[in-house]
């Protein structure tokens, strides 16, 4: 079992920045593809970003490319998400997951991930 839980939301002003952090124990998630989800009220949750598990690929949702990066440290067992340029529009509830059978095809899918954070709340005021 893999536990997970994030760490690092907040309210911010529109244009500034935050870190995710997402503390993973429970068993090593070095072999483990890792993603950020995130959900608005009465919206459906959304992938913002995935990464492999060497931290060698990645990819993003196109309302956040240019502007989030996801990277990893195995070492820590930990992932993270730097948002800059923060906009209303990426308030939400963050989680962070992770898959057992992680590939190129399917990293955009919540379906192919085992375990799930409970979420950290952020909050872009304009």
């Amino acid at each position: 079992q893999v536990q997970l839980v994030e760490s690092g939301g907040g309210l911010v002003q529109g244009g500034g920045s935050l870190r995710l952090s997402c503390a993973a124990s429970g068993r090593s998630i070095s072999t483990y593809g890792m993603a950020w989800f995130r959900q608005a009220p009465g919206k459906e949750r959304e992938f913002v970003a995935a990464i492999d598990w060497s931290g060698s690929s990645t990819y993003y949702a196109d309302s956040v490319k240019g502007r989030f990066t996801i990277s990893r440290d195995n070492a820590k067992n930990t992932v993270y998400l730097q948002m800059n340029s923060l906009k209303p529009e990426d308030t939400a509830i963050y989680y962070c997951a992770a898959a057992a059978r992680w590939s190129h095809r399917n990293y955009y899918y919540a379906s192919s991930y085992n375990y799930w954070g409970q979420g950290t709340q952020v909050t872009v005021s304009s």
